[in-house]
């Protein structure tokens, strides 16, 4: 069984943002961490899992996701996301990043859990340090997806 603990930050929302993820197998411990100059904290919730997914070597895995976003969690758990899927994501934010989840996410056996964010949990907060320290580095990518659909709407606002 793996592990992967995940969080995201935004320094604002949108500001500038990272991820953290740390993938557990075994006694082994992997950490991850990447940082965009304009997104959301609901983007980096979600691309944290991602990342942490799109690492795994091996396909048919099966993985047990923890993270503090309710967002991402009952997306993910109550099956709101295919659903979303069916529907072609009409008028649902953060698309790109669906569809780029749910390919991956179809490699593996997954189950997601929720655990309290800034709390006791070692993991979690090691991932929130990933996270906030990767949002804060300079020279970030863009969040092609983001300011892409962002610029878009401005246009036609």
């Amino acid at each position: 069984m793996i592990s992967i603990y995940t969080d995201g930050a935004a320094r604002g929302n949108p500001g500038p943002g990272g991820y953290g993820t740390i993938l557990l197998y075994q006694g082994h411990k992997k950490e991850i961490s990447g940082g965009f100059r304009l997104t959301t904290n609901n983007r980096m919730e979600l691309m944290a899992v991602i990342i942490g997914l799109e690492s795994l070597k091996n396909e048919k895995e099966t993985v047990t996701i923890y993270s503090d976003s309710k967002y991402v969690v009952d997306s993910i758990a109550k099956r709101w996301v295919f659903g979303w899927e069916k529907k072609g994501f009409l008028n649902k934010k953060n698309p790109d990043l669906w569809k780029r989840f749910l390919v991956v996410y179809r490699k593996h056996t997954v189950h997601i859990e929720w655990v309290k964010g800034h709390a006791d949990n070692e993991w979690n907060n090691r991932c929130d340090e990933l996270a906030t320290a990767a949002a804060d580095k300079p020279d970030l990518l863009a969040d092609e997806g983001y300011e892409y659909i962002k610029t878009k709407q401005e246009l036609f606002d």
